[in-house]
């Protein structure tokens, strides 16, 4: 019984749910579960998920932090709606920072810290991984040792926080083999590029890899919002 705890582990035991609840809330969000303008009280989490209110509640405020829920004062909580410009300027971000360390990394002679990299994707297509969560991991390790190797660790936590943010829709990418392919293709020619000392071809590469990843995330989230939708609306006797 956690009654009968001292004050500092029953806090503890509380902030372990609540981490528990934000990580299946969060997992609900991701694959559309929780639809974008879903609305829901503290209470129905609660009683899904057979717990009090308290950790359910700050589990949402950790959401809310985030981006991903949204309050309305005496109508609950609400998933937050799809919202593609919001992405596309997250995205536009990530393309100037990591662009930015290219040329920073030519410059300062520095492309000898890519080299674990360089093991990773220049491989053989037999050497290919094909576990689409394992890939989608890999490629944002790829992207985050490419930033972080400009030594900027205010930068590297920038990059890391836009990277939390499209998390959402960018872990899609991968959901289909042809991706995963192509991602090794486009991953080893940027290397070449950084290697070779051409920061121009590299960035111009790094720019349309991320395009078609944005691309093909807003296709893949758009189809897979519909479908869920779909799905609610049969269940529901619509």
């Amino acid at each position: 019984m956690t009654d009968n705890l001292p004050p500092a582990a029953m806090a503890k035991s509380a902030s372990n749910l609540a981490a528990q609840i934000y990580v299946q809330l969060k997992t609900d969000i991701f694959d559309f579960r929780l639809l974008p303008g879903d609305r829901f009280s503290e209470g129905d989490i609660a009683t899904r998920m057979q717990v009090s209110r308290t950790p359910v509640r700050q589990a949402l405020f950790w959401l809310q932090r985030e981006g991903y829920v949204e309050v309305h004062f005496r109508s609950g909580w609400q998933v937050r709606a799809f919202d593609f410009k919001y992405f596309e300027d997250l995205y536009e971000i990530r393309v100037m920072m990591e662009t930015t360390a290219i040329a920073k990394i030519v410059a300062s002679d520095a492309a000898s810290r890519l080299e674990a990299l360089r093991e990773t994707w220049c491989v053989p297509v037999k050497q290919q991984l094909e576990d689409s969560a394992t890939v989608a991991a890999m490629d944002e390790a790829f992207h985050a040792r490419l930033v972080a190797a400009v030594g900027n660790q205010e930068m590297a936590r920038m990059h890391e926080e836009v990277t939390e943010k499209i998390r959402i829709i960018r872990r899609l990418d991968f959901t289909k083999k042809p991706r995963i392919a192509a991602t090794y293709k486009e991953h080893g020619a940027i290397l070449k590029a950084i290697f070779a000392g051409d920061a121009a071809l590299a960035q111009q590469m790094i720019g349309a890899h991320i395009a078609e990843s944005q691309a093909e995330v807003k296709r893949i989230t758009l189809y897979m919002m519909q479908a869920a939708r779909e799905r609610y609306a049969a269940r529901e006797g619509r």
